[in-house]
């Protein structure tokens, strides 16, 4: 038994990163959608079916603690899947608990009325589809008041980087900061709504100025897992190595991870 993490694409590679540093012994499949990639650009009962259709994947590789690392997903999918689809012997999680946790500095099963929090001003970058959603809005208005978010949809950017064309994705990242800037010229903090951008958190850091906090997600959700299998350690087997799986070209998405981690990573046939 392991855990699994999905992604529509090489981006959850991020989330993967910081888990298995944080978590050395915990065995991970992860499962790239690559065929159907992006799903930012989707609409929601797609991103349904395809998100259900690869859990159900990892569910038969062994996975029943399965991770959203995919913030279009999260958003479109999870809630659904979560109230009427979802076994009780198993778990999917999402990408934006970690989030919501560090932006209100409350804990997810703290059920009190909202507050105010320290942060005012909120810049979200997301995918098409996320904002649409507008899941970040609903469970952060769940759990603080006062907090302003304006949304920015940055098209292309992880195109751009499932490419590794960083110059475009650069130039992408730039021109989207400078558009939210428009309607929120000094946010107090950034959430990098994708799994993709932390590849772009230093540009764009760079763009939003150093007086900005970046909230990049991958860290958190490192963080978020090691306490959730500290209290549930039945969800996760040893003794296994890493497994990538692909809906997409093995070989192709091999280059692409192992330029994306820095370090070789195969792939094999979903």
């Amino acid at each position: 038994m392991a855990v699994g993490i999905f992604d529509s694409g090489l981006g959850g590679l991020t989330v993967f990163d910081a888990v298995s540093k944080q978590l050395p012994d915990v065995p991970f499949v992860y499962f790239g959608d690559n065929a159907h990639a992006p799903y930012g650009v989707r609409d929601a009962n797609d991103v349904y079916e395809l998100t259900t259709a690869a859990v159900e994947r990892l569910w038969d590789a062994g996975c029943d603690l399965v991770i959203l690392a995919c913030n279009t997903a999260s958003a479109a999918a999870l809630r659904r899947m979560q109230e009427s689809w979802v076994p009780r012997d198993k778990r999917v999680l999402g990408v934006f608990v970690p989030l919501i946790e560090s932006l209100t500095e409350r804990h997810w099963g703290d059920n009190s009325p909202p507050r105010e929090v320290s942060v005012k001003h909120v810049a979200l970058f997301a995918t098409p589809a996320t904002v649409a959603s507008r899941a970040f809005q609903r469970e952060l208005a769940f759990r603080a008041i006062g907090v302003d978010v304006e949304a920015q949809a940055c098209g292309g950017v992880v195109d751009a980087i499932e490419d590794g064309d960083m110059i475009l994705a650069d130039a992408l990242v730039r021109s989207h900061v400078d558009a939210l800037k428009r309607k929120m010229p000094m946010p107090d903090a950034a959430v990098l709504g994708c799994t993709h951008y932390p590849i772009m958190a230093d540009v764009f850091q760079d763009a939003l100025g150093p007086d900005v906090k970046v909230f990049s997600q991958a860290d958190l959700v490192a963080a978020s897992l090691a306490d959730y299998l500290a209290r549930h350690p039945q969800m996760v087997g040893s003794g296994q190595d890493a497994m990538f799986l692909t809906t997409g070209d093995p070989a192709k998405v091999s280059r692409g991870a192992t330029q994306f981690l820095r370090r070789k990573v195969d792939f094999i046939k979903a």
